[in-house]
C-alpha cells in the first residue's frame, strides 16, 4: 500500500538550468556595477565554476550549494583584489532569481489531487525555496542536502524522509528525474521508484526504476495499477 510520495524538484517540477543561467547574468550585472574587477576577470560561467574549485578544497561541504555560491564568490572577489565584499548580498540577487522557476503546467493540478489520497514530500539537492515559488502549501515537509549535511544518492536524506512521514520505506514513492541520485538512491533506501524522463533519454544503465513516466499527469495511472495489483 502506497502511503506517501516524495518528489526531487529541479528539473523534476520544472526546468532549472536556463533560470540558473539567468540568474548568473543577473548575479554579473550587480556585481559589475559594484564589483567591476570581478566581472572583467570572470563570465558568469567561469564565476559558476569557481565553485568546483571550492568543492576540490572542501570535499565535505559539496552538499552545501549554497555554501559553495557563497565560497565561490568570496574567491573572486580576493583575487579581483577585493578585501571588503557583500557576498550575502550577491547571493541573495542570485538566490531570489534562481528561484524564480515556472513549474510545469500539469505540476500543481497533479499535486493537488495527489495530496488529497497521499502524503507528499520533496527531497532535493538542490537550494530551491518552495516558499518563493509557491508550492511550499502542496508538501507536508521539504528536506535538501543542506538540511541533512548529505546529498542523495546518500541514504541519509530518504531515511530521513521515511521518519519523518512516519510510513515505512516500502510504502513510499519517489520521483526524480536523476537516474544516480533520485532512481538508484531511493532504491537502495527501499522506495519504489519514478523515473521522470521529459526528453525521452535512454536509461544509463544498471537497476531501472519501477516506472518511467514523461510528465506527472502520467503518474497518477501508475500509482492506481500499483495499488490494484496489491
Amino acid at each position: 500500500m502506497i502511503k506517501a510520495i516524495t518528489f526531487d524538484l529541479d528539473d523534476t517540477l520544472w526546468d532549472i538550468w536556463p533560470v540558473v543561467e539567468r540568474a548568473e547574468e543577473l548575479l554579473h550585472d550587480w556585481l559589475t556595477v559594484r564589483y567591476p574587477r570581478i566581472p572583467e576577470r570572470l563570465t558568469p560561467l567561469e564565476l559558476r565554476e569557481l565553485s568546483s574549485e571550492v568543492t576540490a578544497a572542501y570535499p565535505e561541504r559539496a552538499y552545501d550549494r549554497t555554501w559553495l555560491r557563497k565560497e565561490a564568490l568570496n574567491l573572486a572577489a580576493r583575487r579581483a583584489g577585493y578585501q571588503a565584499f557583500d557576498v550575502e548580498g550577491a547571493f541573495e540577487v542570485f538566490f531570489v532569481a534562481r528561484n524564480a522557476v515556472e513549474p510545469f503546467a500539469e505540476v500543481r493540478p497533479t499535486l493537488e489531487r495527489l495530496g488529497r489520497r497521499y502524503l507528499l514530500a520533496s527531497l532535493s539537492n538542490g537550494n530551491a525555496d518552495l516558499r518563493l515559488i509557491g508550492l511550499d502549501d502542496l508538501f507536508a515537509f521539504s528536506l535538501n542536502a543542506i538540511d541533512i549535511g548529505a546529498a542523495k544518492p546518500d541514504p541519509l536524506l530518504f531515511k530521513e524522509a521515511s521518519r519523518r512521514l512516519a510510513v515505512r520505506p516500502d510504502q513510499i514513492v519517489h520521483i526524480g528525474d536523476d537516474p544516480e541520485h533520485d532512481i538508484f538512491g531511493a532504491a537502495r533506501a527501499g522506495f519504489r521508484t519514478v523515473w521522470v524522463n521529459r526528453t525521452c533519454r535512454d536509461w544509463p544503465g544498471g537497476p531501472k526504476a519501477d516506472a518511467e513516466i514523461v510528465t506527472l499527469d502520467e503518474l497518477e495511472p501508475v500509482l492506481t495499477a500499483w495499488e490494484e495489483r496489491g
